[in-house]
């Protein structure tokens, strides 16, 4: 049996709801697993927005409270405990059963060390499944505003009609100057440093 159909037996549904609901985009790697198998579960519970809404704030106490992140990362404590006090915790936020079921899961196979990752995964899930494409912009300096409409512009033909663009941009001076741009499964580098790095190779295999 497929690990995401085990996944999805973990959450208690029945044998009848085990085929996995098709996510909008494929995902892969060990949190493209568990994040899928969530989306699965999630549609199947008809909650899909629900879910993604306790995730964002798990997520933002993952990211704002120190203890419980080291708490969550900490690879001594015991499973069995880890769970326990997890599932208080998401009990107290109001989590539904399809979270606190896949955080369950996630804490039994001890697989929590994942947990930003899985995240972020399920983010991608749910912004193609609002027909969104995530697009980000690296550069060595911050650009205004009019510069990022521009962008926004061009890369506008790269995406289907009914799908909405999402550009998020960051700067990052180790490019030097130019830009990386990553859209979708796309990814194109057209920074100065990797031009030097091309022309050095170059002129090291001619020389």
């Amino acid at each position: 049996m497929a690990f995401s159909s085990r996944l999805v037996r973990s959450f208690s549904m029945s044998s009848i709801q085990l085929a996995l609901a098709k996510t909008p985009i494929q995902v892969f790697g060990l949190d493209g697993r568990y994040a899928t198998a969530l989306y699965s579960a999630a549609v199947k519970k008809s909650s899909l927005e629900n879910t993604e809404k306790e995730l964002k704030q798990i997520q933002s106490l993952f990211n704002e409270d120190k203890k419980f992140r080291a708490f969550v990362l900490d690879p001594t404590i015991k499973r069995p405990h880890k769970k326990a006090a997890l599932q208080q915790i998401l009990k107290v936020l109001g989590c539904s059963e399809v979270s606190l079921n896949f955080f369950a899961v996630v804490a039994d196979n001890g697989r929590l060390a994942k947990i930003e990752s899985i995240f972020k995964t399920f983010e991608k899930l749910m912004s193609a499944h609002r027909g969104e494409v995530v697009c980000e912009v690296i550069t060595a300096k911050p650009i205004d505003d009019a510069t990022v409409k521009e962008i926004t512009g061009a890369l506008q033909g790269f995406v289907k009609s009914n799908q909405k663009l999402q550009v998020s941009t960051k700067v990052d001076p180790s490019i030097l100057g130019g830009m990386v741009v990553s859209i979708g499964d796309k990814y194109v580098d057209m920074s100065v440093a990797t031009k030097i790095k091309q022309y050095t190779k170059i002129i090291e295999e001619t020389v």
